[in-house]
């Protein structure tokens, strides 16, 4: 689990009346009275001014992150994230399950069965889902088949024999789309399958690793407008990019740590592409938070689209939010307390 760890920095008594003096001329006027009587007060106590006091005294300035920053106010907080599951929808939840287990190596970690709701879902993955990313499958009841669309890419496994594993894969009767070798002006070693629905799996070659289920890989129409957000709203490092004009593509990694240790996003932008139809197979990427209402602050900040807000899920009092990023890809952040309690 990756520890995003920012430094708290707190304004001085001085300074920060001072400021919040003069910020009439670049805020709201309720903001402005709001300045003064902080810095009366702050006057009189030689108080200082914590982020969490500051946001709370300016909760309805639309411009209240500028002006902590320009207090020297650090809105930032202490968080520990890792990406939990990727949820898709597939139509022969037992086919995919024994394809994903011969096949791809994977473990059945759970099965779940909501018959009021009309769907099961199944949690395979490469170790326990506290420490693991892993695949969430929903088979919704008398649904055999979905439509992929354009804009998912596919996952990506990290074994350390592509060529062994795609034999195996033939001899189960697999699909291999793209047959094992070095890419295209490099060494690395992959290949391509895909499951029975259609959804696409590459193969990476590498040494052991404590994250085989290494990448989710989501097509964007603007690929600089995604990495920002990405960064700001969600909190993920970019680790590289990599320009491809042969193909006319340029990828970006993201994620909360090294590519050969965790799971990251890639994202794809097509040259000249500025939009996708998604389908409705491919659903969402959960993300484990210590703090969801604080991330969705941070997510709606960035421009985000919160599409269920901050609170417990009725029943089994997970707190989660959920989000749509600029191309209307949808990521759940979920308790991670919470979420260990599932678990139990």
């Amino acid at each position: 689990m990756a520890s995003m760890h920012y430094s708290l920095a707190w304004a001085s008594t001085s300074s920060t009346s001072v400021f919040l003096s003069t910020i009439a001329a670049h805020s709201q006027p309720a903001c402005w009275r709001r300045s003064l009587h902080i810095s009366s007060a702050l006057q009189r106590s030689s108080q200082k001014l914590s982020s969490d006091h500051f946001l709370q005294s300016f909760k309805n300035c639309s411009h209240r992150r500028i002006l902590a920053n320009m207090a020297g106010v650090d809105t930032t907080v202490s968080d520990n994230r890792r990406f939990l599951h990727v949820v898709y929808r597939v139509g022969d939840l037992e086919k995919t399950i024994k394809f994903y287990t011969e096949c791809l190596g994977m473990k059945l970690l759970r099965k779940r069965d909501i018959t009021e709701e009309k769907y099961t879902n199944a949690f395979l993955g490469y170790g326990p889902e506290d420490t693991h990313f892993v695949v969430e499958l929903t088979y919704n009841y008398g649904v055999d088949k979905y439509d992929l669309g354009a804009g998912f890419g596919h996952f990506g496994i990290a074994v350390e024999d592509v060529y062994k594993t795609i034999e195996l894969v033939k001899a189960k009767g697999g699909k291999v789309s793209r047959e094992a070798g070095p890419v295209k002006g490099g060494s690395t070693v992959i290949a391509f399958v895909e499951d029975p629905d259609g959804y696409k799996f590459e193969l990476i070659q590498r040494g052991p690793t404590p994250e085989p289920l290494c990448q989710v890989m989501l097509r964007v129409g603007d690929l600089d407008r995604s990495i920002k957000f990405y960064e700001k709203a969600y909190g993920m490092q970019l680790l590289r990019t990599r320009d491809n004009p042969d193909y006319k593509y340029t990828l970006a990694m993201l994620g909360y740590g090294p590519e050969d240790k965790s799971t990251v996003m890639e994202l794809t932008y097509n040259y000249g592409v500025s939009e996708y139809e998604k389908g409705n197979a491919y659903a969402q990427v959960a993300i484990g938070t210590d703090d969801v209402y604080k991330t969705a602050e941070a997510v709606r900040e960035a421009g985000g689209k919160i599409t269920r807000e901050p609170g417990p899920l009725p029943g089994i009092n997970t707190k989660i939010f959920a989000c749509l990023d600029p191309d209307g890809w949808k990521t759940v952040f979920v308790d991670n307390k919470d979420f260990l309690k599932e678990l139990e």
